[in-house]
This record gives C-alpha cells, sequence and structure tokens, in this order.
C-alpha cells in the first residue's frame, strides 16, 4: 500500500537544482533513502522499497551517491575483527 503526502517547497528549489518538481521530489525520496541507510537508521531491503527500486537499483544508486554497500557499526566491526583473531 503506498500513500501520499502534501510536502510545501519554495517555488526557487527547483529552479537551484535545474529539475521538474516530480524529478525533484523523486532525488528528495533517493537522497533520503541512502542517508538513512548509511546513518544505519534502515536497511538495503527497506531503502529500495522506499524509493520503489529493486535492490539491485538501490545498491547503483549508493554507487552515484558515493556511499558504500558495506556499513558497519563500530561494535559489528569490533565483533568481526574479534572473530578473525
Amino acid at each position: 500500500m503506498v500513500k501520499s503526502y502534501t510536502i510545501q517547497l519554495p517555488v526557487s528549489v527547483f529552479s537551484v537544482f535545474r529539475k521538474e518538481p516530480n524529478d525533484f521530489i523523486r532525488e528528495m525520496k533517493y537522497a533520503a533513502a541512502v542517508k538513512w541507510y548509511e546513518v544505519g537508521e534502515i536497511s538495503q531491503s527497506k531503502a529500495a522499497e522506499m524509493t520503489g527500486l529493486s535492490r539491485y537499483e538501490f545498491i547503483s544508486l549508493l554507487t552515484r551517491y558515493k556511499v558504500s554497500v558495506i556499513q558497519y557499526t563500530k561494535e559489528l566491526l569490533e565483533e568481526e575483527l574479534k572473530n578473525a583473531y
């Protein structure tokens, strides 16, 4: 199920980014999903669902935004390193 919500933006933002409103909104959605994935708020599969992309397409989007596909928390990395020895 998909729900729609209204968001108010100044008209000037569209010209700054040189995008049509629908393209701008899509990019906002992409940027939010990528950032939330990067900081560990959501998984790849949830981010892909949020953006309407396949997981493969979302991984390609991460590359476009220069965000690593693999996200380690400090705790997870410490655990991995501890188990490596």
